[in-house]
């Protein structure tokens, strides 16, 4: 008798538990339903206050691709703009038609693939059906692009953005593949520098003097500040610093599990105090006293994947020497290489050289350096628009000028179609004619502008 009732009290205890467990999971749910309603009602009202700042080139060539039925993917370097150009397609393009979701948000921390149909459920419960999706930082949901996908069949539209160039390639390589169009956002330009400063660029083919030194002295600063949209606002902060670190330690460290940190932290810092040099990862290896040369390509490629940096290749008609000779190395921002390099400003001639590679990069994918058989070197060519580019901080020697007219007279002789040379100087504005060939200098602003 005392064995049956004691069976009964262990079963009924079972069933309480069972009850205990199932109600636990019915709080919890309704906890997360919750805080999910919270956050997706304070990110909107923070999303439509936030301020516009100043208005990005990007925008306007962004009208086009709404209208196409692909999913529109913004990738660029963590804090340099990405949510407030969300805000300003919305003003330009969507009225109130719009979902908006960051999944920086700490409450959406442990948000999961499986949670986007409570998502769209409170979404709409909360703001009613609307077909754009303005998706923040999506790289932190993993296998986002499937509920993407589902809805992308549906009719819907999405516009998503990310700070993780690799992921975003592979996750759209994946299933949404022909479904999607690319934008890169990048620091400020020099045209958007002026306009944080309220300055309106004067005609460029009718500069005064005066003009001229206002431009001259503008140039300079952005080569030092840079044009990240925080530094510029609050300079007393030191924002590059803490950018620097976020990028290293949240974006690569944490999410690829680096365990030799120290050595990324040294690779870094090397990279940002040598930009415009030429590397070798066998070098660096040795340097950095890494076990091999594919760790230290396998750390340059997270950097560049995060947008701290860019490579880019010699240039050769053979893939294979492409890949094999020395890249060229450049930061995302002349101001951020500036504050976290070593005595970086002692050498003008390279950030300047940054600049020019920045506001080529802009605009064009195909970009190399050149070395001739008589192992002269020009910057940058451009292939697709057959043009040779040389940076220079001044010419003022006869010694100097004479090597950069040279580089560009050799390299043509090499590729005969080219049909444009530029040398970029920090105030120098001129013609040459050497070997027969028409060498433009221009004065940095102008270039930039």
């Amino acid at each position: 008798m005392l064995k049956i009732v004691l069976i009964n009290i262990e079963n009924y205890l079972r069933k309480v538990l069972i009850d205990i467990n199932n109600f636990s999971g019915i709080i919890i749910a309704m906890i997360n339903t919750d805080l999910l309603t919270a956050a997706l009602l304070e990110q909107r009202e923070t999303f439509l206050t936030r301020s516009r700042g100043v208005s990005r080139e990007i925008v306007p060539t962004l009208a086009k691709m709404l209208k196409a039925p692909q999913v529109i993917v913004i990738t660029g370097l963590r804090r340099v703009g990405k949510s407030t150009l969300l805000a300003q397609i919305a003003d330009a393009y969507l009225e109130d038609s719009f979902y908006f979701v960051n999944f920086e948000d700490e409450r959406l921390l442990n948000f999961q693939a499986d949670d986007f149909d409570l998502l769209q459920e409170t979404l709409i419960s909360l703001f009613g059906e609307k077909k754009t999706f303005l998706l923040d930082e999506i790289q932190n949901v993993p296998e986002w692009e499937r509920f993407v996908r589902r809805l992308h069949d549906q009719g819907y539209k999405f516009i998503v953005t990310g700070s993780n160039a690799s992921l975003l390639s592979q996750e759209l390589g994946t299933r949404l593949t022909g479904r999607s169009i690319r934008v890169e956002l990048f620091p400020f330009s020099f045209r958007e520098f002026l306009q944080f400063r309220k300055i309106v660029p004067p005609n460029l083919t009718h500069l005064t003097a005066k003009q001229k030194g206002q431009l001259r002295k503008q140039a300079r600063e952005y080569l030092l500040i840079g044009g990240i949209p925080d530094a510029l606002k609050y300079p007393e902060l030191n924002w590059h610093k803490t950018l620097y670190d976020d990028v290293l330690y949240r974006d690569i460290a944490a999410r690829y599990k680096l365990d030799n940190t120290r050595s990324l932290q040294e690779l870094a810092f090397y990279l940002c105090s040598n930009t415009a040099s030429s590397i070798s990862f066998n070098k660096l290896k040795d340097w950095l006293k890494l076990g091999s040369g594919n760790t230290v390509k396998n750390y340059i490629t997270y950097l560049e994947n995060s947008w701290l940096f860019a490579t880019i290749n010699k240039y050769a008609h053979s893939v294979k020497e492409q890949q094999i000779a020395a890249k060229k190395i450049y930061g995302i921002d002349t101001g951020l290489l500036k504050s976290v390099g070593f005595a970086f400003s002692e050498n003008k001639g390279r950030l300047l050289e940054n600049a020019v590679f920045l506001r080529l990069r802009r605009n064009q994918q195909k970009i190399f350096y050149y070395k001739t058989a008589e192992n002269y070197e020009v910057d940058f060519f451009l292939p697709e628009q057959k043009t040779f580019v040389q940076a220079a901080w001044q010419l003022n020697s006869p010694a100097v000028l004479e090597r950069e007219l040279r580089a560009l007279s050799s390299a043509v002789r090499e590729q005969p179609q080219a049909k444009s040379c530029v040398i970029v100087t920090e105030n120098i504005k001129q013609i040459y004619q050497w070997d027969k060939l028409h060498i433009q200098v221009v004065p940095l602003y102008e270039w930039l502008l």
